[in-house]
């Protein structure tokens, strides 16, 4: 939804894709839907970029100059619940999605990975050029073959394709599954909170904003072929293709403890805690090392994390209040 307003606000005609499945509250989709739906600029398909015929004829009807990608079934752990949905969604739903710029010849995907693919890795902070091949959890494992699926059609068909690691995205209109989300909910409703691995924990938060504001640079600067690649020390991070992967993350991590302070701050209500241990898929700590994406286009995160929890927290009281 925040990409597609800023698309629309620089004057880009944009053609939105989504289930609207049940996954989470379908009323807060719809929610975002009628923010987009008044702009003469968009349009709305209800398909499933599972249904490969539906997505097939989509884009031969359409034939999009670019294509950002962040359809997908989301979340570690309930990918230890319901693995068949990541495999239909994240993988049949990317090769259609491929397949459609492949033969509409689009000029530039960009899809979402996740900060998920660095897995067991422990040096920090995560570097694309890092080897990725040790996934905790099956989503980690669906996003990596995200990566290597693109870089195939990158070689094969020359359609230029850039993935975006992103780290924890909140901020307004986030998704219920999220810590942020389901903090906020939980303390406002006098329940405790969850707070896993005893709360040592920490992530390299980032605000919406920011990510959109990664996402539009790449958008308009298609990757090119790496003529200093060197196949015999091959870095993940390039190619001989037209392809690439960057880091979209706040380079600032945050301890769990200090994140959800900062939200009792904003709420001005002290949280109940319930202290468990790590949970199988999660990873103790994520740390974005950003530098090839700001050597890139410049960009820098621009939102320190306590402002955009109150940020958060204002949407939430405003839109659940209405």
């Amino acid at each position: 939804m925040h990409v597609a307003q800023r698309l629309l606000a620089r004057g880009d005609h944009v053609l939105g894709l989504d289930s609207l499945n049940d996954y989470y509250d379908v009323s807060l989709k719809q929610a975002r839907l009628a923010r987009l739906a008044p702009n003469p600029g968009f349009r709305f398909a209800k398909i499933d970029v599972a249904d490969r015929e539906g997505v097939r004829e989509l884009f031969e009807r359409e034939r999009p100059d670019r294509v950002v990608h962040l359809a997908a079934q989301a979340g570690v752990r309930y990918s230890l619940k319901n693995p068949h949905a990541y495999v239909s969604g994240n993988l049949v739903g990317f090769v259609n999605i491929l397949e459609g710029c492949r033969h509409a010849r689009v000029e530039h995907l960009v899809f979402a990975s996740s900060s998920s693919v660095y897995g067991g890795n422990t040096r920090m902070p995560y570097s694309e050029h890092d080897n990725v091949d040790h996934p905790i959890s099956l989503y980690a494992a669906t996003k990596k073959a995200n990566e290597l699926m693109a870089h195939a059609y990158s070689h094969l068909y020359g359609l230029p394709t850039t993935g975006l690691r992103f780290f924890t995205v909140y901020g307004p209109w986030g998704r219920p599954d999220m810590a942020l989300f389901l903090f906020t909910k939980a303390i406002l409703e006098g329940r405790p909170v969850d707070v896993f691995n005893q709360g040592k924990m920490q992530r390299d938060f980032t605000y919406i904003d920011d990510v959109v504001e990664a996402v539009v640079r790449v958008l308009d600067r298609a990757p090119q072929r790496d003529p200093n690649f060197k196949p015999d020390v091959p870095d993940p991070a390039t190619s001989w293709a037209p392809y690439r992967i960057y880091n979209v993350g706040n380079h600032q991590p945050v301890n769990l403890m200090t994140y959800i302070e900062m939200l009792e701050k904003a709420l001005g209500k002290t949280a109940k805690k319930n202290f468990m241990p790590l949970q199988d898929g999660d990873v103790t700590s994520t740390f974005a090392d950003t530098d090839d994406i700001r050597s890139f286009t410049d960009f820098a995160p621009a939102t320190p994390v306590e402002e955009g929890i109150g940020r958060f927290v204002a949407w939430y009281r405003s839109h659940y209040a209405a």
